[in-house]
């Protein structure tokens, strides 16, 4: 098994889910951005891994256009080098639509973050030696007003066959990419992914999320995330 194969299990495996109010729109980009997210995997996705860096779901102006994860359209664009064509979700919502790397908007969690890691690592073939980034969650839940629903706020009975599909994915891609630690960006990630590989022996830790809503983020998280990377052990150049 390799990432293209868990990817697309992972993509047909929540597509039969079903999500009510007020959920009102989901978007499935590895399913419309799958070239772009096929091209990541390739690309950046040899093993081994040291560290995976394990996000939350895709954001509208990141993931939800490119396809990658924490994917702000500048970064994906012009560091990964990935320009591979996004298609559109088969139902858009009207204030969210997707216009893949001709998006305008930048969404300042991925923006954060490949910022960060491009002032780092010298280059991508640098970066992705030893670290990968990864969704937990492969689907953007939006409400009618096209406010963002974050997974954890989904109904119970939503929730555990998404985590259930979710966990097996992680597990698999921990496996395939030989993982010595896993961190979490923010509480969810963390939180999720200690419940996934609880019985593998995985270590987890966590680290700052980039969100612009997280007031400790908005007062420097390159700085923030680069200490805590430190204090547990992550050597960064």
């Amino acid at each position: 098994m390799d990432l293209i194969e868990i990817a697309r299990d992972l993509r047909d495996s929540v597509a039969e889910l079903d999500f009510g109010p007020p959920v009102s729109h989901v978007y499935q980009p590895l399913r419309y951005a799958w070239s772009p997210h096929a091209a990541y995997l390739r690309r950046y996705g040899e093993p081994p891994k040291e560290v995976l860096l394990v996000g939350m779901n895709p954001g509208p102006w990141g993931m939800a256009q490119t396809g990658v994860p924490f994917g702000e359209v500048a970064a994906v664009r012009e560091w990964l080098q990935i320009t591979e064509p996004v298609l559109r979700p088969c139902s858009e919502h009207p204030k969210r639509p997707v216009l893949g790397l001709e998006c305008a908007r930048s969404e300042v969690s991925g923006r954060r973050l490949w910022g960060w890691i491009r002032e780092t690592f010298s280059s991508p073939r640098v970066f992705f030696t030893r670290f990968f980034v990864y969704n937990y969650c492969p689907l953007l839940f939006l409400e009618e007003s096209g406010r963002n629903r974050t997974p954890d706020r989904l109904p119970i009975a939503e929730r555990r066959p998404l985590e259930a599909a979710c966990d097996t994915a992680l597990r698999r891609t921990v496996e395939v990419l030989d993982v010595r630690l896993v961190v979490g960006v923010g509480g969810f990630a963390s939180r999720r992914a200690r419940s996934a590989l609880i019985d593998t022996g995985t270590p987890v830790e966590q680290i700052l999320h980039p969100s612009p809503a997280s007031p400790a983020a908005n007062r420097g998280w390159a700085r923030h995330a680069a200490r805590q990377l430190d204090e547990i052990g992550v050597a960064i150049p």
